[in-house]
């Protein structure tokens, strides 16, 4: 490799890691995906261009080809996707890079199989290439399996005893991929056997999963792609994907451990426990629940915000579906000119993937500094005048607290029925993704809102304007 390709990785290797820190912050994040990308750019032209490899012609006008259709497409998708379709966008991409690294994988098994006189070498070489067909393809079809579950095309499925299955299937996994080694052929058949194998497990893998746990999925499936990708790395000795993918693959299973711990379940629960359904078939109900609810207008709501001193919002899946963010941005800002102190109570699982609701609401152009975590937002509930809950369900379920038997047991909560008035807007009283009715609905505080959620904020907007 020449001196110039070097200090180009190294430079790139810097960007990905300054982009990584500044996607830490939704004020920053913007920034370092964009030093992230501009460093990727000059990786690829670097890679094209510098490496010490022969390349036709040809070559480079397919290579050209593939990346301007690539850029095109994924430009019009990026730009067209709503915010309620991000995570299946996330997870679909997710999916693209598992298949990239099983496809080079067996390329590369194709290639150097066999080339190595050393028995050693060639060893390191196939279960390299063996890790990265495996990976990529249970990171491809999981992926898939997310995006289809997340657009509501595919529901769970829940085979008998389906933990044995898939464990007694990675297990084969694992030891058809040693025996593999241990023979040391370079049989594509047998290859072939294993990409079949991997793609069913990734299928199996995700396809029980719940609903309420795909945030925890996309997060697990995005970290098993950065691991791909540092195999590939490995494979074409490119440090630039090595280091890329080994900060994905970290970034991502850091990621996984803290979602796991704002539900306070373990990986192993999530993946072999999972809860969570189809929310459309109806509420489990543990028993705790049941009662009366009491409605309340778009009147008597802004009545009770415009005479209030401290208003939390928590937002939720809800908001994203109606597509609101823009409305209750409006709400926030004719409160504050009416002298209302406005933050909004940020749940780490919120949504549909980590960090849903922060992008949402910075589309909306909302003030960084008025999103708060979880942690910092709970003890001023029991100071708050009115929690205007909009669209959330699961993250703010009393049953967490109180209910042992409900299978959110345990799961750190925004605690707003500790504030003085709580206005809960819904279209209707059908289950949160974890499938299990909602305590705080039957609070004596509580007061339902029906209806579209930009709908009903509109409504809500224009009373106040009135006051």
């Amino acid at each position: 490799m020449n001196i110039t390709l070097s200090i180009i990785y190294l430079i790139s290797t810097v960007t990905f890691v300054i982009g990584l820190k500044l996607l830490g912050h939704p004020e920053t994040a913007k920034k370092g995906n964009f030093i992230a990308a501009v460093g990727m750019i000059l990786a690829i032209i670097g890679t094209l261009f510098l490496h010490d490899f022969e390349v036709p012609t040809i070559n480079y006008v397919l290579i050209g080809i593939a990346l301007l259709v690539g850029t095109i497409l994924g430009w019009i998708i990026a730009m067209k996707v709503a915010m309620t379709k991000m995570p299946e966008l996330v997870s679909l991409f997710n999916g693209f890079g598992g298949g990239s690294a099983l496809l080079i994988g067996l390329i590369e098994f194709g290639s150097n199989v066999g080339v190595d006189d050393s028995a050693k070498a060639s060893s390191a070489i196939i279960s390299t290439t063996l890790a990265a067909i495996i990976i990529g393809s249970i990171t491809f079809t999981g992926s898939l399996v997310a995006w289809a579950k997340l657009n509501g095309s595919m529901k769970d499925l829940r085979l008998p005893k389906y933990n044995l299955i898939n464990n007694i299937l990675f297990l084969a996994l694992v030891a058809f991929a040693s025996y593999i080694v241990l023979i040391n052929t370079n049989s594509l058949l047998l290859i072939y056997v294993l990409l079949v194998a991997s793609l069913i497990y990734g299928y199996l893998f995700v396809a029980p999963i719940g609903g309420a746990d795909m945030p925890v999925v996309i997060s697990l499936l995005n970290s098993l792609t950065g691991i791909a990708a540092a195999i590939t790395g490995i494979l074409y000795g490119n440090m630039v994907m090595l280091v890329g993918g080994i900060l994905v693959g970290s970034a991502g299973l850091i990621l996984t451990f803290v979602m796991c711990n704002a539900m306070n379940r373990s990986l192993s629960n999530v993946i072999f426990g999972a809860f969570g359904g189809d929310a459309n078939a109806g509420a489990i109900t543990s028993g705790k629940t049941g009662g009366t609810i009491k409605k309340t207008t778009a009147s008597d709501s802004a009545i009770l915000l415009n005479y209030a001193s401290k208003v939390v919002i928590v937002p939720g899946y809800g908001l994203a579906v109606a597509q609101a963010q823009h409305v209750i941005h409006e709400l926030e800002v004719l409160l504050t000119k009416k002298g209302v102190d406005v933050s909004y109570a940020i749940h780490p699982v919120a949504g549909r993937m980590p960090g849903h609701m922060n992008v949402l609401l910075a589309e909306s152009n909302v003030d960084y500094d008025k999103l708060i975590e979880m942690d910092n937002i709970n003890p001023q509930f029991p100071n708050t005048d009115v929690v205007l809950v909009v669209g959330a369900n699961d993250v703010v379920n009393p049953a967490a607290h109180n209910d042992p038997s409900s299978p959110i047991y345990g799961m750190p909560i925004l605690d707003v029925e500790n504030a003085k008035h709580i206005i809960v807007n819904k279209r209707s009283m059908n289950a949160g993704y974890a499938g299990i009715e909602n305590e705080l609905f039957f609070n004596q505080k509580t007061s339902m809102l029906f209806g579209d959620a930009k709908d009903a904020l509109s409504k809500l907007v224009a009373e106040l304007k009135n006051m």
